[in-house]
């Protein structure tokens, strides 16, 4: 006597799960990553064609006027940059600077900001610029 089956094999995954951990994830990943953020400067970078991709760092200096020069997120006049930058280098560990300037910025002053971070021991400085169009 043969007996016939009832249940028929089911084959078929169950999404379901796989969906849920895939969200989880999902979650996890943007919870957990952080994000780098410059200040909210309107700078009008100058444009180049052979630049190069450099490493980013903690240290941003941004330069608009003389009494207007960012490190990271603080305003600073020039004279008050020197300060900072001394003081940021005896107590931190710093590699590299990427330095950032509008386009209309004097060439002096940008020179100025180079100085005074040769003169703390900052050797490695990167300018930043903006693909041309």
């Amino acid at each position: 006597m043969r007996f016939r089956r009832r249940l028929q094999p089911d084959a078929r995954p169950d999404l379901v799960p796989m969906i849920d951990v895939v969200f989880q994830l999902v979650v996890f990943f943007m919870v957990s990553s952080t994000f780098v953020v410059t200040p909210g400067l309107n700078l009008d970078l100058p444009a180049a064609t052979a630049s190069e991709p450099v490493a980013m760092t903690n240290v941003v200096v941004s330069v608009v006027a003389e009494d207007e020069v960012y490190l990271n997120r603080d305003r600073f006049t020039i004279e008050q940059f020197n300060t900072e930058v001394a003081r940021l280098v005896e107590t931190e560990q710093l590699a590299t600077v990427v330095i950032e300037g509008d386009s209309g910025t004097r060439y002096e002053l940008m020179i100025r900001v180079l100085d005074i971070l040769r003169q703390n021991g900052l050797r490695a400085a990167s300018l930043r610029t903006r693909e041309p169009d």
